[in-house]
Order: structure tokens, then sequence, then C-alpha cells
């Protein structure tokens, strides 16, 4: 569950990357992002009775099948129109680098060094306003052990209202 949770955290900092750099950018809202992942394939069913205390937690569970796992991003106008790449956050210590645009194509590495896991990983994608799509591969250890994870993620706008979905934290400004 530990690689899950840290997948889900990396998944963010990977979903905010495309919007970066472009004129094009993703527009601002709802979007349905879909990932096909080795972590999620891997992983065991969870059972029903611990499922619902994650819920009862609040912990939003995405909809998981087939090797994937689909779930709502609610990106904010200021996510979209940054003009960096976004960092790990205050509480996970994967940093962007070396990060390239060319239209609305983007490349790049994301470098994991914490205590649970740490380890190098490339991403490469392109996005238009109304879709996204990702390719992500990491390397390193988790929990003390090696891992090696592949991840394929599209997403595709929703609409320009999130409801009850919030956005994910911003990194705090330094």
């Amino acid at each position: 569950m530990h690689v899950f949770v840290r997948l889900a955290g990396v998944s963010a900092i990977l979903l905010t990357t495309g919007t970066c750099f472009a004129a094009d950018r993703m527009k601002p809202g709802l979007w349905e992002m879909s990932m096909k992942s080795d972590a999620v394939k891997a992983m065991p069913k969870i059972p029903p009775e611990q499922l619902e205390k994650m819920k009862q937690m609040g912990i939003k569970i995405p909809d998981m099948q087939n090797g994937g796992m689909t779930h709502k991003v609610c990106l904010t106008k200021e996510m979209v129109e940054q003009d960096k790449p976004p960092s790990g956050g205050r509480d996970q210590q994967c940093q962007s680098k070396n990060f390239t645009h060319s239209g609305s194509s983007y490349s790049g590495e994301v470098v994991c060094d914490m205590p649970e896991m740490k380890g190098n990983g490339t991403i490469k994608g392109s996005y238009t306003p109304d879709s996204m799509t990702s390719i992500y591969d990491f390397k390193g250890v988790s929990h003390g052990k090696p891992i090696s994870q592949h991840m394929e993620t599209t997403g595709k706008f929703i609409g320009s209202d999130c409801g009850d979905v919030k956005p994910p934290p911003m990194p705090q400004k330094k």
C-alpha cells in the first residue's frame, strides 16, 4: 500500500508537470486521469472493510481495474499558469529536474530522496488544452526493496467546475 500512496503522490507531481510551459496550456478545472502502472497491477485487492475505513477517513479511492486506476483531479488556474515544474510539495522530497519542452511536448527527470523511497525517474508527454498523455519510468528502492515502475497516464478535461474535488496541495514558496 505504501508504494500506491507514494505513486499517487508522484502522479500529482507528474500531472501538473505538463501544464508548465506552453502557450496552449491545459485548461483549469476538473480532469479525469487514467493511469496504468506496474504498481497497480501488482497491488493486492483491498478488502471492502478496509476500503470503507479509508473512505471514512476522507481518503478518496480511485476506481481500480485491469491494472489501472481512474480518478478525478482539479487543476487550478495557478497550477496551469506556473512557469516551472512543481516540486514534490512540503511532505514529499521528489524533485523535478532537467525539464525541457518544445511546443506542447515535455520531458524531464524526477529524483526522489525520501527515507521510504529513493530513486530516479524519467517522464515524457504531451498535452492540449483538453487532453494529456505521459509515460513515466522509475527505478529505485522503496522501504528497502528494489522497485522498477512504469506508468502511462492519459487525461481528459471534463469541465471548469471541480465540484467537491479539491486540487492537490501546491508546494510552499521558499
